[in-house]
């Protein structure tokens, strides 16, 4: 893989840095992107010399015009993209959330993968050789919600959407796309697992997480099959957390 380019998106932190190490391990060079330079800058330092960060708004067309074209001119082309930023919007009931915090959502969460997986596909069908491979981070929430998280959940199982579009899509093209659904990363966005969420009965419980060396070591399965071959689906999760039967 020494020869691969890959670019990660939300990389400053949590699952998209994690997983960016893990592919800078296995011989990728790795583009960083997100929105907070210094975050990507430390996280790139960590990385070695095979470590890009380019700060970038995935929502954003223009801004994600420019990404590609910085990996094009530097790299010539790309192997992987892992479609991974992403936001949240506060836990309220819907008739309070704001529509601008909607649409914030949204844009990053769905329009983010979309803009991101149209570039790659522009990039990757005319590269030599020809295709490359996209993972979305789709999350549990791409098939359950949890209480008082429309955004997030719709924008989730639009992913799952896009992920089925953008296989079907690729083909012609030798553009591999599956989608990777984790649940409760240990990541700091996690904290508040340890300490007690919302349950679908309304009860307030503490759930178990999930170490992030498994989920990076999922990633890194995914991007290491041949074109040929492709996980459409796979979960990743704390085996204890209420996901599985009725809570």
């Amino acid at each position: 893989m020494a020869d691969k380019i890959a670019l990660v998106t939300g990389a400053g932190s949590g699952i998209g840095k994690a997983a960016a190490l893990a592919l800078l391990k296995e011989g990728y060079a790795v583009v960083l992107t997100g929105r907070t330079r210094d975050k990507l800058d430390a996280a790139a330092r960590e990385g070695g010399d095979k470590a890009v960060a380019i700060a970038a708004d995935v929502s954003d067309e223009a801004s994600v015009a420019a990404l590609f074209a910085a990996i094009k001119q530097r790299f010539g082309r790309l192997d992987l993209l892992f479609n991974n930023a992403g936001v949240n919007a506060p836990s309220v009931p819907i008739e309070e959330l704001p529509v601008a915090k909607w649409t914030e959502v949204v844009a990053a969460n769905l329009t983010g993968v979309f803009l991101c997986t149209r570039a790659a596909f522009a990039l990757m069908k005319d590269q030599n050789p020809r295709g490359g491979r996209i993972i979305n981070n789709g999350s549990i929430g791409a098939h359950t919600p949890r209480p008082n998280t429309a955004p997030y959940t719709a924008t989730k199982h639009g992913v799952l959407g896009l992920t089925k579009s953008t296989a079907l899509d690729g083909r012609k093209y030798d553009i591999a796309c599956g989608q990777i659904d984790i649940g409760n990363a240990d990541t700091g966005w996690a904290d508040k697992f340890k300490a007690g969420v919302v349950q679908a009965n309304g009860q307030i419980a503490p759930e178990p997480v999930l170490d992030l060396d498994h989920v990076a070591r999922a990633v890194i399965y995914m991007a290491s099959l041949p074109l040929d071959a492709n996980v459409l689906t796979m979960t990743v999760m704390a085996t204890k957390m209420p996901f599985v039967g009725r809570g």
